[in-house]
């Protein structure tokens, strides 16, 4: 996420954002800013449009679990 961020030029959590916003799972992301700017990053997501790779990169380390505890 650092990287993407770096190479954009913007906060890692306008990054955040944008993927959250991005991903149809996420029917209701919740932001709760504790400082003024983390509300212009949240807006300025709106405008993160992420390419595939870089969609790739950020799901990558990720995958999914079985659930267990059943």
């Amino acid at each position: 996420m650092q990287k993407i961020a770096e190479t954009r030029g913007i906060p890692m959590a306008e990054v955040a954002l944008a993927w959250v916003l991005k991903n149809p799972v996420v029917t209701a992301p919740i932001v709760g800013p504790t400082k003024p700017h983390h509300l212009s990053d949240a807006v300025a997501a709106l405008d993160v449009h992420l390419t595939d790779d870089e969609i790739h990169i950020l799901e990558e380390p990720y995958g999914p679990h079985v659930p267990t505890a059943f």
